[in-house]
């Protein structure tokens, strides 16, 4: 197991750096710094009556420090005994939080029985003010106890801070490079530590730049979604482009789908151009007319001769259109890319777009961008928040986003899936996706047609509203929001694509809630080097 921290860098308890003096000495405060008022024996019945109603499930609480904090006889924690470390001053924090909102309560109590203008009929005016000033006292040191608090939350939240840094920094390396006294942060100080893994991060950051490289063979071997089934009627031709590859998809006299070479065996013309012809594709030029294997079956005008252009293997699945592009035999698992159950398709959207599909699935795998960059769209109002986090298995490609309430997913080799829960209309933040009542989900496909393009496919689907079905024109409502949309991307994106090309690194500094990005950029590169068990995949 690989050291991450050490002991001292991580503990929040009170026996750690972040101690603050005890406060035992102060008037007013005993034990767990609750505040205690000094009177007689009847008062503090009353006054105990009073803590019991308040002292419920939520400050009934233990107080933490005399749990057991995890030890280790290294000079280091492993993974296990950090995230124990991490977990007990969370729950210190808790305990703490719950306790100065206890003492402002009792606080609170007082003042009103000082105030109470029964109790001014038996006391003077001396006592009142020696009684209020002694309040003032309380809530001064109440105040600094809340203080002292929210300067814990603050180093709570810099250590996982930190403690991200050094797992993505891990997530970057090469495994195969790996020795035993790499990846050691100083143990001498947290912020030498914390500089290290920064500087180590900038060392490790993924090498996205320069022009885009021919695409590599072992990323043509895998099923690609290449159109929706409902667009490719039985007389209807589809030329797409396809890893820099001209083709065009018609239907078979037996209604099945074919995909041959956009590119006619006699004089080179566009089939496109054509039509279909009994199950045929039929060139415009003269005549000669193909099927969906690519078989040269008619040759008007001339003497019949055995000619054969490419085709590859196409079939139709859950109402997509796939291919199989690659030279090694196609796999017989297909993806399933159907919405989940209870979900019906509202929109279903093909645009063909200006950008490499890498840099497209790195903008579709990162949802930290979307109040700065969708501000007059879905994200409209939305606040930034103070972090912004992908929470995912240590081996995959899916998982969840926080504060927002979206699942996401990417599907190999270029699809991403999201389920979005929605609280309110354009308000994600505050709940997960299960606490949602409504849910939008949406399917994206990147198609690599070429270096600088890339043919999107989108489905949007809801679990409610089902009438939006059957409303006139509704369908073109979406393409124009979907468009609206993706236009806000697409500018970003030709920008960087733009500097990628000039030698920029896209993927310089990558932070922790770029994760689903950088573990599809190490999916791709262990593709593109042949590796045989790829990663975060089972």
């Amino acid at each position: 197991m690989v050291a991450i921290a050490t002991p001292a860098a991580l503990s929040l308890s009170p026996s750690s750096k972040f101690t603050t003096t005890n406060n035992n000495n102060n008037k007013g405060f005993k034990g767990r710094f609750m505040v205690f008022a000094a009177s007689n024996g009847g008062e503090e019945n009353g006054f105990d009556d009073k803590k019991n109603s308040w002292s419920s499930s939520l400050f009934n609480i233990d107080d933490p420090k005399f749990k057991i904090v995890p030890q280790s006889n290294r000079k280091f924690l492993d993974v296990n005994q950090a995230l124990e470390v991490a977990r007990y001053d969370l729950q210190y924090l808790d305990w703490r939080a719950r306790q100065d909102v206890l003492t402002i309560m009792h606080l609170h109590e007082k003042v009103v029985d000082v105030l109470n203008p029964l109790a001014r009929e038996y006391k003077s005016i001396g006592t009142l003010k020696k009684d209020l000033a002694e309040l003032q006292d309380e809530l001064a040191q109440a105040h600094k106890q809340v203080h002292i608090s929210e300067a814990r939350v603050s180093a709570a939240l810099d250590k996982l801070a930190y403690m991200e840094t050094l797992v993505n920094d891990k997530l970057l390396e090469d495994k195969t490079s790996v020795t035993s006294d790499t990846a050691t942060p100083s143990p001498t100080t947290y912020s030498a530590a914390l500089e290290t893994a920064k500087s180590k991060a900038q060392r490790k950051s993924i090498s996205v730049s320069g022009p885009v490289k021919p695409y590599h063979p072992c990323l043509k071997n895998f099923w690609y979604p290449i159109a929706f089934s409902r667009d490719l009627k039985d007389d209807t031709l589809i030329p797409i482009e396809c890893f820099e590859e001209p083709w065009v998809l018609f239907r078979g006299k037996d209604g099945k789908p074919g995909c041959v070479k956009n590119t006619c065996a006699h004089r080179a013309c566009p089939l496109d151009l054509g039509s279909v012809n009994e199950g045929r594709v039929q060139c415009p030029y003269h005549g000669w007319e193909y099927s969906t294997d690519g078989q040269c079956e008619k040759m008007p005008s001339t003497k019949f001769v055995n000619v054969k252009i490419k085709s590859l293997t196409c079939i139709e699945h859950e109402h997509m259109i796939w291919i199989w592009p690659g030279n090694e035999p196609s796999s017989p698992v297909i993806p399933s890319l159907n919405p989940p159950p209870g979900f019906q398709i509202h929109a279903e959207i093909v645009m063909e777009l200006p950008v490499e599909h890498g840099l497209l699935l790195d903008n579709l795998l990162d949802l930290a961008h979307a109040p700065f960059t969708h501000t007059s769209t879905f994200a409209k109002g939305w606040s930034v928040p103070s972090f912004v986090k992908f929470f995912t298995p240590e081996s995959a490609l899916q998982g969840y986003w926080d504060p927002y309430p979206i699942d996401m997913e990417f599907r190999p080799p270029c699809m991403v899936l999201s389920t979005i829960g929605i609280s309110k209309p354009g308000k994600l933040k505050g709940q997960s996706t299960k606490q949602c009542s409504t849910h939008l989900h949406q399917l994206h496909v990147c198609l690599p047609s070429s270096r600088n393009k890339t043919r999107l496919l989108y489905r949007m689907s809801l679990d409610f509203a089902p009438v939006l079905q059957h409303i006139p024109f509704m369908h073109h409502l979406w393409k124009h929001f979907a468009e609206k949309v993706l236009n806000e991307d697409l500018r970003l994106v030709l920008g960087q694509q733009d500097r990628m090309i000039n030698g920029a690194n896209v993927w310089n500094w990558p932070v922790s809630y770029d994760k689903l990005g950088v573990r599809y950029r190490l999916w791709r590169n262990a593709v593109e080097k042949g590796v045989k068990q790829l990663p975060f995949t089972k």
